[in-house]
């Protein structure tokens, strides 16, 4: 069975791309908002969750604070456009395993994503 990844971000450009590169490899699920995001991974199980920092209303970091109160084995992998070393910093230090800066190569996406699940 393959391993379920829930990619959360607003921009829905973002979210089809991340979706076709990793689709042929894994079982994605899609979420424009943390709010959606908290809903699906209660409804079923996720394996990885990619969560991105900046989005309107709830924002990433307040999403995982939140999931981790239901879901803090899940691994995440932060995607931030903004490259704040502070936000990386304070992801990391909340039990994020890794975070990417987007735009991203296919290849390095797939690559982290493989990586962290080896680490499982």
């Amino acid at each position: 069975m393959k391993k379920r990844i829930l990619v959360v971000d607003d921009d829905s450009m973002n979210l089809t791309r991340t979706k076709i590169i990793l689709g042929k490899e894994y079982d994605v699920l899609l979420a424009d908002s943390g709010i959606e995001a908290l809903v699906k991974l209660k409804g079923g199980k996720v394996d990885m969750v990619l969560l991105d920092i900046d989005m309107p209303g709830m924002n990433g970091i307040t999403t995982f604070e939140r999931m981790k109160e239901f879901a803090a084995d899940i691994p995440v992998i932060f995607l931030t456009a903004s490259g704040l070393e502070e936000d990386v910093h304070n992801a990391i230090k909340m039990g994020a395993v890794n975070y990417l800066k987007k735009p991203y190569r296919p290849q390095e996406l797939l690559k982290r994503v493989a990586q962290e699940f080896e680490e499982l």
